[in-house]
């Protein structure tokens, strides 16, 4: 007995000394300083003109107009309002402070402004590579006779004939 209250004491105290060694989250209004260095609202305007583009394209029939305030000013601030629990879950206020101090700086200022054309950048050659990539799998693959010469499958005898039918007993 005395072994076991031992062991809840010392779990106690590993307890209550790891929830002093966490960091507090960062407040809603640090969180949102952040998100102002950064110039999220900013980037989800140019997010909003890039999606009303694509969906202009894909939907012919309703005008790209139509999509240029699918993020209004509103739609803004709801999405942020939503993403402030996510920083607050993931980032300690200390880490929020380095962050601020980061993104106020002249270099972390060069990151906002230089972030979206270096994953746009980043994209197009990850979509090259990945048509690259895939059509050298697909034509090894027709090599070995996996695949036909259209990419698919080719039909094996159980595929193109029909199952026989069983006959009811009687």
């Amino acid at each position: 007995m005395r072994k076991w209250i031992e062991v809840a004491a010392g779990v106690m105290l590993a307890c209550g000394s790891m929830g002093s060694a966490m960091a507090a989250p960062p407040s809603e209004q640090q969180v949102r300083q952040l998100f102002d260095a950064m110039h999220l609202s900013q980037m989800f305007g140019q997010m909003n003109a890039q999606m009303a583009g694509a969906m202009g394209r894909v939907v012919p029939c309703v005008p790209a107009s139509y999509w240029q305030n699918f993020i209004d000013a509103g739609g803004a601030q709801q999405l942020l309002s939503r993403m402030v629990p996510i920083y607050q879950s993931h980032f300690s206020a200390e880490d929020v402070v380095g962050l601020l101090k980061f993104y106020q700086s002249p270099l972390g200022q060069k990151m906002v402004i230089q972030m979206p054309l270096v994953v746009a950048e980043g994209m197009r050659v990850n979509q090259q590579w990945g048509r690259e990539r895939g059509l050298a799998m697909v034509q090894r693959l027709q090599q070995q006779g996996t695949l036909d010469a259209n990419g698919r499958c080719p039909a094996t005898p159980a595929a193109t004939s029909p199952a026989p039918v069983a006959k009811p007993a009687h």
